[in-house]
């Protein structure tokens, strides 16, 4: 009596190794690289690695939502039970026969596989990592491998997050949650970045004034909401609900029904109860958008005109910069008609805001009266 297996890893199996192959050629560089250096020099030099590829993953993403590729393959984590587009050819063609302009096209499942692929890789490099740290725990480097195993649990519960965006149909608080999983992801690359770079020259954190450090805690704050609530336009496609600016639909205050575009649990583009959600739903996710990311840039400009003061002067000149780069592809977004470039710009402008911000963060520490006479902050500065 034959006896089949209740579900094929092949498929599963064969991603995993795509995403060893995507990491194989990056760690093999980072490693020639940086073979003579110390324990601290070589975790350092992983972890910006990864949290580069990591930012690349982040805007595949954005590009791999905003061509709706999301569902390229409706299944996971292989491709119609393939482990790539090329074994499931004949579904595919079907697919689109019947539906040339669907969801599902040749196109569209190469690109939602390659962020598979770059997504496995990811997850590689971490593995990486952990496995680095410990062993240079073990060997009595002043590393900690908690943060490691936190990315790690982290970045499969994105893996998880990823396969519910799929098998969900694209369901916006999913994707939604799925964008902020990956800007968290960055948040504790960055900061796993920074602690290495501490001890690689031997330095700490340099002390800022405690109110400018809760009102960077503040702006982080801030821009996390934004970002969230830019995920929710993009998700529910509401970015050209407003077309114009400075107002929307010529008005300053247009119609707008928020009760229905804020109901987080619903299928996309429907109401909980299956009814189709109203323009003015999509009005008021949009303007809400608007709204905050007016308090956003104004709070950017002014914790960057705060930190040029500090020891954080190149932080502060990066978060001046991102913040007008967001306005630009913002604006470019509405008065444009969602260009794909301005989109994807307009997402690792938000990625590279949170990891700049993150940086400073764990750079920075809340000083006392005596750590701010000129002559302290200037030795913050030097080191």
């Amino acid at each position: 009596m034959s006896s089949q297996s209740l579900y094929d890893l092949t498929p599963a199996l064969h991603v995993m190794a795509m995403g060893i192959a995507v990491a194989v050629g990056p760690l093999a560089w980072m490693w020639s690289r940086h073979l003579r250096g110390g324990a601290a020099r070589q975790l350092q030099a992983l972890t910006l690695l990864t949290l580069f590829l990591t930012f690349d993953l982040v805007m595949f993403g954005a590009f791999t939502r905003l061509t709706d590729s999301g569902l390229g393959c409706p299944d996971w984590p292989g491709c119609y039970g393939n482990a790539s587009p090329v074994g499931a050819v004949e579904h595919i063609a079907q697919a689109q026969a019947q539906m040339p302009d669907g969801p599902v096209t040749h196109t569209k499942a190469w690109i939602e596989m390659i962020h598979r692929y770059l997504a496995t890789g990811v997850g590689v490099l971490i593995i990486t990592l952990l496995a680095a740290t410990w062993r240079e725990r073990r060997r009595g480097a002043a590393v900690s491998p908690w943060w490691p195993a936190v990315t790690l649990a982290w970045v499969c519960l994105q893996g998880a997050f990823g396969a519910l965006t799929v098998t969900m149909k694209l369901l916006p608080a999913i994707v939604t949650l799925h964008l902020l999983g990956g800007m968290v992801l960055l948040a504790l690359l960055c900061r796993q970045a920074v602690a290495y770079e501490h001890a690689q020259r031997g330095a700490g954190r340099v002390p800022i004034p405690p109110g400018l450090r809760l009102a960077l805690m503040g702006v982080v704050a801030l821009v996390w909401l934004q970002i969230a609530l830019g995920g929710w336009v993009s998700t529910n496609y509401a970015v050209l609900a407003c077309s114009d600016f400075p107002t929307c639909q010529g008005s300053w205050w247009p119609a707008m029904e928020f009760r229905q575009g804020f109901e987080l649990w619903r299928p996309l583009g429907m109401t909980s109860g299956g009814e189709h959600i109203v323009f003015a739903a999509l009005t008021a996710i949009h303007y809400a958008h608007r709204l905050v990311a007016y308090l956003v840039l104004a709070a950017l400009a002014v914790l960057a005109w705060r930190l040029q003061r500090t020891a954080l002067q190149r932080q502060g000149q990066w978060i001046a910069t991102l913040a007008l780069l967001q306005l630009a592809t913002g604006l470019s977004n509405v008065v444009l008609g969602w260009p794909l470039l301005a989109a994807v710009l307009h997402t690792g402008g938000a990625a590279a805001l949170v990891t700049v911000l993150t940086w400073a963060i764990c750079e920075s520490r809340a000083a006392g009266a005596e750590a701010l006479a000129p002559s302290a902050v200037g030795r913050g500065a030097s080191a």
